[in-house]
């Protein structure tokens, strides 16, 4: 069974052209204009139950817009969206109660409350008994190393404790999809290493699905095993994280700037040629020597 079934998925937002200079900011006001941007564009995709998928691209290109139509935050326009055999534009609520969200960027914990605190409220807000949740606790506070903090208020955490007290505030209710948005940033590398781990074991062991998005190439290499590129509201690769490395890895380039404009020569085929120093792009190619 799948975990997540999306089909020809689009969203378009309307939105206020800006306009320029004082008479057009003046027009604007009284009589705005607005043009349709598509954020995301007939996409579609499937996500097999336990598996660990990076959903990557640049800044604008539909992956927050998917994210949300895939929690029910926001309703498409068109297409067909399924996250454990629900629709998330009709039953929003029974969703909550399969999927976990967390947010690098944005606490989900009250940061006045100790870490227990918060799960006990968390529980609370899944339905789970008061047995229930204190079981929980005791398996991912174990999981996660949690015990030599978790009855200090969350705002006197680092950064890399939080983190993981997310990670486990997000798991309470033992979701089958679990989104991670940027879940290491800001982090530093041995934090970065120590949460990749756990997130590893949470997935081996529960068989959590996990949808990732993340501008950190170590995140996509440590965590994933398949990859998805979206850009201007469309997928443009769907392919092994594998496959991406062995496609790119036989080519380097690099960016040689001068401190100023000189030219020199060089030699290609025994041809004298002459170069700028101010900027030489270079490619590099390993040979098949170098293995």
């Amino acid at each position: 069974m799948q975990a997540i079934t999306v089909e020809n998925l689009s969203k378009t937002f309307r939105v206020k052209r800006k306009e320029k200079g004082m008479r057009g900011s003046l027009k604007a006001i009284i009589h705005p204009r607005t043009e349709e941007i598509r954020a995301v564009n007939g996409v579609s995709f499937s996500v097999d139950k336990g598996e660990m998928l990076a959903f990557i691209g640049p800044n604008g290109a539909g992956k927050s817009t998917t994210i949300k139509m895939l929690t029910g935050i926001l309703y498409p326009d068109g297409g067909r969206v399924e996250v454990m055999g629900i629709d998330p534009t009709k039953k929003r609520r029974q969703l909550a109660y399969q999927i976990g969200t967390v947010f690098g960027q944005k606490e989900q914990l009250w940061t006045h409350l100790t870490p227990y605190d918060n799960f006990r409220f968390f529980g609370a807000i899944y339905d789970l008994s008061d047995r229930e949740t204190e079981k929980r606790i005791e398996e991912l506070s174990e999981r996660f190393t949690l015990r030599d903090f978790i009855d200090t208020p969350v705002r006197n955490l680092s950064l890399g404790q939080r983190i993981r007290c997310e990670i486990v505030a997000s798991l309470i209710h033992k979701p089958k999809v679990l989104f991670l948005d940027e879940p290491t940033i800001g982090l530093d590398p041995v934090v970065k290493e120590n949460v990749r781990a756990l997130i590893k074991q949470m997935n081996r062991e529960e068989h959590t699905t996990i949808f990732l998005t993340s501008h950190d190439v170590g995140d996509i290499e440590k965590l994933c095993r398949r990859i998805i590129i979206v850009n201007d509201g469309q997928i443009v690769l769907d392919d092994s994280v594998e496959q991406l490395k062995n496609h790119y890895q036989d080519k380097m380039a690099a960016d040689i700037h001068a401190c100023n404009n000189e030219h020199g020569k060089a030699e290609k085929n025994g041809e004298s040629l002459n170069v700028s120093l101010e900027e030489i792009l270079v490619d590099i190619y390993r040979s098949e020597e170098d293995g």
